[in-house]
């Protein structure tokens, strides 16, 4: 367990202690320029040789922060007053264990930041539908007047904006199964969307996955509020270890306590033996079922804080997040979507079923080490057109064509070297009428940063394309 700092302790460390930054990332930049700015002894240690003439590399020489880096990077920790962890740092590396073990606290921005914050926080995490569900939130709660600070996985690092934050503004952030990891304390008020096989090439196995988004809610008190889905059972898993309050929600039957679709097509919220309708289940943006249970998780983390006016409203007007079934370009009769999101099978099968027609795919990236068997029969039945590029393209066609509903040229599968070989690929192919959708099932890795990157390329291609 690691020492609970105070946020006097946290200030003092910032004026006098020694700290140091185990890798770069989105996350720790704008924490490393923060940091530097109020006087702090900064280290940054990064495994990469090479580091210090990267670009991340040049920036924290141009803050003035020392670097270590090479092979023996974690050598030496003993030197340091509070070592904070990157969550792309594996969590049981052993000079963090030794470290720990010998008393010095090993923590990550977003845990220190739980630590410190005054303010209530509604944390988000699942395998699909986080950033949508922490946006709905957000924007729920600024539609009342709030001033919102949004970050964690989306955002800024909210570290960096804690003397920003008063006991009256809520904070709403989104939290990967990397940021979780080894984390020893849990939100006011948690929400787990789903759960399905992710991130397996990171963590040691399903296991250690599914129990890192268990920290989300298991240092909760009685006061906390957890919010789980009935309708998958990965969500539902979670019960054992919630400590406070819980309320459900599902798009297929009522709940005891929480949200739902009635038979009527009306969302309601359930609590203590009373029902209250809230709104028409149509009236919600955002198209399909995985948003309703989106809307549905968003609206139980919130309710009757927030009033089913406000609900309804930002539910009527609330157009999606960036590379989530995004249509970036219609031409030529052609809509070409970018959900570049998608980064495991699951999330692109939910985005699948929401077109009348047969569409044309592009799919494939990183290999997570995740099966693609689930993908086989979505596609079978939703597409026309499968082009593959990256790692996981084998693993992908393998797995279409083993399912036993599989046609010759049911899809007809194409091969792309680049995005940029597949846009033009699908440009050749489509006709007044298609959807050309980049759903990759895969991350970004090896050819982009992260999927917003992808997702932005895409959105060049297509641009420049029509």
């Amino acid at each position: 367990m690691n020492p609970i700092l105070t946020k006097q302790d946290y200030e003092n460390m910032i004026r006098s202690g020694r700290i140091a930054m185990i890798g770069m990332g989105v996350s720790h930049r704008e924490l490393a320029q923060k940091l530097k700015g109020q006087g702090a002894d900064l280290t940054v240690l990064d495994m990469k040789g090479d580091f210090p003439q990267s670009k991340d590399g040049l920036f924290v020489q141009s803050l003035g922060a020392k670097i270590r880096c090479g092979e023996d990077y974690l050598d030496h920790l003993s030197d340091f007053d509070l070592i904070l962890r990157s969550p792309g740092v594996k969590w049981h590396l052993p000079q963090l264990q030794k470290a720990r073990e010998n008393h010095l606290p090993v923590t990550t921005e977003m845990e220190l930041f739980f630590a410190l914050c005054p303010a209530k926080i509604y944390g988000v995490t699942g395998s699909d539908g986080k950033t949508t569900s922490t946006t709905l939130i957000s924007e729920f709660l600024k539609a009342e007047n709030k001033k919102v600070f949004l970050g964690g996985n989306i955002g800024y690092p909210l570290l960096s904006k804690l003397d920003e934050i008063k006991k009256e503004d809520p904070v709403v952030a989104e939290l990967s199964s990397f940021q979780l990891m080894g984390m020893e304390k849990s939100a006011a008020v948690c929400l787990v969307t789903n759960l399905a096989p992710n991130h397996l090439d990171w963590h040691k196995d399903m296991e250690e996955y599914t129990r890192s988004k268990a920290n989300l809610m298991m240092h909760q008190d009685e006061n906390g509020l957890t919010v789980l889905n009935e309708d998958n059972a990965g969500s539902m898993g979670y019960l054992p270890f919630v400590k406070g309050k819980l309320r459900t929600f599902s798009a297929v039957h009522p709940v005891e306590n929480g949200s739902f679709v009635d038979e009527k097509g009306m969302i309601c919220f359930a609590e203590d033996g009373s029902v209250t309708p809230l709104f028409p289940a149509s009236d919600i943006r955002l198209r399909g079922h995985f948003n309703l249970e989106n809307m549905l998780g968003a609206i139980a983390c919130v309710y009757p804080a927030v009033s089913k006016e406000t609900l309804h409203r930002v539910a009527k007007d609330f157009g999606g997040v960036a590379h989530r079934n995004e249509t970036v370009a219609v031409k030529d009769g052609v809509e070409w979507i970018n959900d570049s999101i998608a980064t495991s099978p699951t999330r692109t099968n939910a985005g699948l079923t929401l077109y009348d027609k047969k569409i044309i795919l592009i799919a494939g990236g990183y290999d997570k080490k995740i099966p693609y068997a689930p993908l086989a029969g979505p596609v079978i039945q939703n597409v026309k057109h499968l082009i593959l590029m990256g790692d996981t393209a084998d693993a992908i066609e393998e797995a279409v064509k083993a399912h036993e509903d599989y046609k010759e040229n049911s899809p007809v599968i194409h091969r792309a070297k680049t995005l940029e070989d597949a846009v033009q690929i699908a440009a050749s192919l489509a006709v007044a009428g298609d959807i050309v959708k980049l759903s990759p099932a895969s991350a970004s890795f090896g050819l982009y940063r992260n999927f917003e990157e992808r997702g932005e390329h895409f959105r060049r291609l297509v641009q420049e394309l029509v």
